[in-house]
């Protein structure tokens, strides 16, 4: 975590276009946040967009604006991203989910530093600085013709890779200390051994997924104590798994059913379930429709899901 401080630190005195790269869950979010609030726009607008959670057909209009007319339903002028962020930073998050099509006029966007909103007969100058993130590799996606390199070349003018969790487990305690902190947790300790067990786990999640184990853990120990059963971890998500998941079936250990494994496996899924839909409702800031695609299935199946699990 000191190494990315002293990176944004370093970052935020300039003006050139950012790429945070990383897994889902590593605070790429953050970073972006941190960038702005250390740099000479500090007072101006941070806009922070989640480009996959825009309708392909709506892109052009909600980055750009419109005028009364335009089109049917346009009552009055609306202004866009782009607008809304002037003189700011404009952080487009999952970057890689923008259509083809709308590469080409963002491209010019930032060339020019001028959009024109639909139905303007002028472009407008805005002056924004450009963050972007995405969890997927856009060097492969633009190797593979779903990205525009020139697009690419433009947003990446410097790469910030934060790495995940299972890479920097020394930042665990400290981590943990800043959760436990918080004030719904803040009379709560944490075991050594459970501090360990963190420490050996995986976390496929990364951050958000270890607030969210810490948050339940807290809220149903007994006491003040956080132990290892507390944090119900999944065994097969630990580091010595990770490291090992490349080996033939025929060499993996065999590991026997228990009774215990057996009466917690429904309790478990239900968690695995529900931190799944969590972390894809707050990935695409709590747009159901975005959330039920990413997840593969409809937005019905997601409401019955979400009321299943208490959260609707």
């Amino acid at each position: 975590m000191t190494e990315v401080k002293q990176m944004i630190a370093r970052l935020a005195r300039s003006q050139a276009p950012i790429y945070i790269s990383g897994e889902s869950g590593t605070g790429k979010e953050l970073v972006a946040r941190l960038i702005h609030a250390q740099g000479a726009r500090a007072d101006k607008p941070f806009i922070p967009v989640n480009c996959g959670a825009i309708p392909h057909d709506l892109m052009e209009s909600e980055f750009f604006g419109y005028t009364k007319g335009s089109f049917t339903g346009a009552s009055t002028d609306r202004a866009g991203l782009f607008s809304a962020a002037d003189g700011g930073t404009l952080f487009l998050d999952e970057v890689a989910e923008l259509s083809a099509h709308f590469q080409v006029k963002l491209l010019r966007a930032i060339q020019e530093s001028a959009v024109r909103p639909i139905g303007a007969s002028q472009e407008q100058t805005v002056d924004v600085r450009i963050l972007c993130a995405t969890h997927k590799d856009l060097a492969s996606l633009v190797q593979a013709g779903e990205f525009r390199q020139d697009l690419y070349y433009r947003i990446n003018v410097i790469e910030l890779n934060i790495p995940p969790l299972r890479q920097r487990t020394e930042d665990i305690p400290a981590l943990v200390r800043h959760f436990l902190t918080r004030p719904s947790a803040s009379t709560v300790q944490i075991h050594p051994d459970a501090l360990a067990s963190l420490a050996a786990y995986a976390f496929p999640g990364n951050i958000r997924e270890l607030e969210n184990i810490l948050q339940r853990a807290a809220t149903l120990c007994d006491g003040n104590m956080i132990h290892v059963h507390d944090l119900k971890l999944s065994p097969a998500d630990s580091q010595n798994d990770i490291q090992n998941d490349t080996l033939p079936p025929a060499a993996a250990p065999d590991r026997k059913q228990t009774p215990a494994a057996t009466v917690q496996l429904d309790t478990y899924l239900v968690d695995v379930e529900r931190n799944l839909i969590m972390q894809a409702l707050e990935r695409h800031k709590w747009n159901k429709t975005a959330t039920a695609k990413s997840l593969g299935i409809t937005l019905r199946a997601l409401r019955y899901r979400l009321e299943k699990l208490g959260l609707d």
